[in-house]
């Protein structure tokens, strides 16, 4: 099957497009493509691995579907377009950076600037309708996801994966943590009604810290 992803991910996956789950997945997207509103645009449902190559992951932040506002998503985990107001997961994330690192509030929510600097922004699944959360979960997403994420754990070292509350964390389970980094916190969104808090977490430092230790360019968050 012939998946418009960028080359560094599918010589990396291409068994994974030949199997019965991705052909079905397929088939149900491309049906809700034609009869609802879906989101992100088409374009850039594998905008993450687009925007980052295989080669220069460094860091991976799992999401779990995309935003389903309009003009919210654009493939990114957490991540929405230029002009676009900061959802509240994606405001408590820029408080963690600031308090973190002492970086202002930036003026957008575009994650891309992260992506191109080596981090992988992975939702678990990559499609959602307008105004359903949740509605293509359960429909192959995960299995494909997962499968990316035992590809990076398998064939590279030293990644930094950040598991952001029990779902990311759960699916973070395969990751072998004496190869890589694994840097947990709960969830960003202000839904999180009890401490630990994700605000005051330090995930951001301590991801630099430890891409410093392997002498590589830390991540300008």
């Amino acid at each position: 099957m012939d998946v418009k992803i960028a080359p560094s991910w599918k010589e990396r996956l291409a068994g994974e497009f030949e199997k019965e789950y991705f052909k079905n997945l397929v088939e149900f997207v491309k049906q809700e493509y034609r009869t609802q509103t879906i989101y992100p645009p088409g374009k850039l449902i594998f905008n993450a691995f687009d925007k980052c190559s295989f080669e220069d992951v460094k860091v991976v932040i799992i999401g779990q579907d995309p935003y389903h506002g309009a003009g919210q998503a654009n493939g990114l985990c957490f991540s929405v377009n230029d002009g676009v107001k900061s959802p509240p997961s994606l405001l408590n994330i820029f408080k963690e950076i600031n308090q973190d690192l002492g970086k202002p509030m930036p003026n957008s929510g575009n994650l891309e600037r992260w992506a191109v600097q080596g981090v992988l922004l992975l939702n678990a699944t990559l499609t959602v309708r307008a105004g359903q959360a949740g509605s293509h979960q359960n429909k192959g997403w995960e299995t494909f996801t997962d499968s990316v994420i035992r590809v990076i754990a398998e064939q590279k070292e030293g990644i930094v994966f950040m598991l952001w509350g029990k779902y990311a964390q759960d699916k973070g389970k395969i990751i072998d943590t004496q190869k890589h980094c694994i840097l947990k916190a709960p969830h960003p969104s202000p839904m999180v009604q009890k401490p630990p808090f994700f605000v005051g977490s330090k995930c951001f430092s301590q991801a630099n810290e430890y891409l410093r230790k392997r002498g590589l360019k830390e991540i300008d968050w």
